[in-house]
């Protein structure tokens, strides 16, 4: 026999669940507010009161004078900018097409290809660290753009196709079987029909896939370091010295590589929650 909730217990739950939720948005959002706040700071202010907020005293804007002064830092912005567009547009395009193949026909090996694609969830990519250099070495793709939208396709694509592929096997048969007998091509069906209709998970993919590829120091530092091809996160290295940093312009250039997360975010925030409450209920 059960019984019901008492309803006292009821607010208390929930003023819980809300208290963990704040904890854990407070020790996310809180590395990030110190980083931009000491980026407006003086060095000495910097490490005598790294938690106050910038006042009249210790209020500098050398860390961004320094980082916009210094012409290439521009340059590693672009170079970012160019290997992130170009990889979510590799990711989107082949994920959203496997996704509708794998979700829409029926073919021998078709539950055997989805399990292999969902490994590449489970195996990160930097496993196979020197065999991709290896071969980005024997295709001579060292110190080139391509190189960081290949191996970043490859790995944005295994969470790509599994997102989408449960949202598009969502969508109406009957809607796609009515195409079909109008006249309308498998693209046009796949490109008019049922893109329009998981936009939010196409968002919440975009926004999952621009992240790791933003922030990431690894594949650029092996991959791609040269100076014509240097990524932000890898010219902020340039402030960082053996004996001798310049936190003002690291904490600025910093700052400045949260900018556009931040406002892909923003963009994209409403396609993106309904994104993952409609994959939560799936």
């Amino acid at each position: 026999m059960t019984f019901p909730a008492s309803p006292m217990r009821m607010p208390l739950a929930r003023a819980a669940v809300h208290a963990v939720l704040l904890l854990y948005t407070a020790l996310c959002l809180g590395p990030v507010l110190l980083v931009v706040m000491n980026s407006f700071k003086t060095r000495a202010s910097i490490f005598s009161a790294p938690l106050s907020l910038p006042g009249p005293g210790s209020f500098d804007l050398v860390g961004y004078m320094t980082v916009i002064g210094q012409g290439v830092f521009l340059n590693y912005f672009v170079n970012s900018l160019i290997v992130t567009v170009g990889s979510i547009a590799a990711v989107l395009l082949f994920g959203a097409m496997a996704a509708f193949a794998l979700s829409e026909y029926r073919f021998r090996g078709n539950r055997a290809l989805g399990l292999f694609l969902a490994l590449g969830i489970m195996v990160p990519i930097r496993l196979g660290t020197v065999a991709i250099l290896d071969m980005m070495v024997a295709s001579r793709l060292v110190n080139t753009h391509l190189a960081l939208i290949l191996i970043y396709t490859a790995q944005g694509l295994p969470i790509a196709v599994f997102i989408l592929s449960e949202f598009m096997a969502g969508v109406s048969k009957d809607l796609k079987d009515a195409g079909r007998i109008d006249g309308l091509s498998e693209y046009t069906i796949f490109a008019r029909l049922v893109l329009p209709l998981v936009r939010p998970a196409i968002a919440t993919v975009a926004v999952f896939t621009m992240i790791p590829i933003w922030n990431d120091l690894w594949f650029p530092l092996i991959v791609a370091p040269g100076e014509a091809t240097k990524t932000v996160t890898l010219g902020a290295q340039v402030f960082i010295g053996q004996f001798v940093t310049n936190w003002n312009a690291v904490l600025a250039a910093l700052s400045l590589a949260i900018l556009p997360v931040l406002l892909l975010y923003l963009m994209f925030s409403r396609q993106l929650i309904r994104g993952i409450t409609a994959g939560a209920v799936k």
